[in-house]
């Protein structure tokens, strides 16, 4: 699998799509925002910039992708008021992703996200222009020291390629309590790998004193096995399994078959960026939501059963292109329907969460 020709959201706003089904990412991005906007202070709050550019990574696409910069850009504003400054900076957003990503989406929805930022923050408000950048972000993507601010959520658990050995995990398609210590072993160290290649990149386009925020599916505990982390893939091994016994894949299939994700601990993520050395950690916390938080949209009445399907939903909505590029499409709609009776019964059973890790850091002089 080259995974970063076949590791993208899925596209347009149909039901199975991302943009249908990323309400617990917007949650995760609100429940960060007072360390964004901390961030945010620091950057503009003790200097004036003509030019504030701003990069979020790992952007995707659907209502979340502009909700991050919109949200600095009235941040800054509120900053500018506060400290009587009339005229108001330029923005220069970039926003990436791998280039499977349905960019055409972002770029329709761009005049209506233009024409509602002035309106609500009036004619002082500094004029801001987009560009998409594809590409991977464990590659330079941008100019040396052009970047004033970074953000990345729910992107930098994805890894940049699945690491080797994994058919040594036989059924399991992420680790696993069962998951041999090689490849244990061998995907933390792809997430070493590739986290300190993300830092490297960035630390040579943030400007001195940039500040960066990132949320990453992460876990609480030591153990990379953990359940926390871990339990939503075996449910979705689970439901291949089944499928397996049916004769509707072969067994082969699934013991090449490995998600291409690491979810750190705080210390894991710490530990690479003291070892780079670039930027200077000013919060690191983790946080925990509950797994239904995928359902219940519009705030409508819900059983444990509906929860089960719509954490399937979302979960269709991230992994599908992975699947169908190792499984053929013809599966899918039978695979996420086991998925979601699955999930409905252990929801129905106990509490599930999953864990987030944030990170902010600013640049070193």
């Amino acid at each position: 699998m080259e995974v970063s020709s076949v590791l993208h959201m899925n596209g347009g706003f149909g039901d199975n799509s991302y943009a249908s089904n990323s309400t617990i990412q917007r949650k995760v991005i609100s429940m960060t925002k007072t360390i964004t906007e901390e961030a945010v202070t620091g950057i503009y709050g003790n200097k004036f910039l003509k030019t504030i550019c701003i990069a979020d990574l790992g952007c995707s696409s659907g209502p979340n992708t502009l909700f991050v910069v919109t949200e600095v850009m009235k941040m800054v504003d509120k900053i500018r008021r506060s400290f009587g400054r009339q005229s108001s900076p330029e923005f220069q957003i970039y926003l990436n992703d791998l280039p499977g990503n349905d960019f055409n989406s972002i770029f329709r929805s761009l005049p209506r996200v233009q024409e509602e930022l002035r309106e609500e923050m009036g004619s002082e408000f500094g004029p801001c222009f987009f560009t998409g950048v594809p590409g991977s972000f464990y590659k330079r993507l941008f100019p040396t020291r052009s970047l004033h601010f970074v953000h990345s959520s729910y992107s930098l658990m994805w890894l940049s390629q699945v690491p080797k050995g994994v058919e040594m995990n036989k059924e399991n398609i992420y680790l696993a309590s069962t998951s041999p210590s090689s490849v244990i072993r061998a995907y933390y160290e792809q997430f070493q790998k590739d986290f300190s290649m993300f830092l490297k990149c960035r630390s040579e386009e943030v400007v001195n004193g940039g500040r960066m925020v990132l949320t990453i599916l992460g876990r609480k505990s030591d153990d990379p096995t953990s359940k926390e982390c871990c339990y939503i893939w075996d449910l979705l091994a689970k439901a291949l399994k089944q499928m397996v016994y049916e004769g509707l894949i072969e067994q082969e299939k699934l013991y090449s078959f490995g998600i291409p994700q690491y979810t750190p601990s705080p210390f894991e993520v710490k530990a690479e960026v003291e070892k780079e050395g670039s930027f200077a950690i000013d919060r690191l916390e983790a946080s925990e939501i509950n797994w239904a938080a995928c359902s219940n949209k519009f705030n409508l009445p819900h059983s444990f059963n509906d929860d089960g399907y719509n954490v399937a939903k979302c979960m269709r909505s991230v992994a599908e292109p992975l699947l169908i590029d190792h499984f053929g499409e013809s599966i899918m709609d039978k695979l996420f329907l086991k998925y979601g009776e699955i999930l409905s019964h252990c929801m129905s059973k106990e509490e599930t969460k999953v864990i987030n890790v944030t990170i902010s850091m600013t640049k070193k002089e």
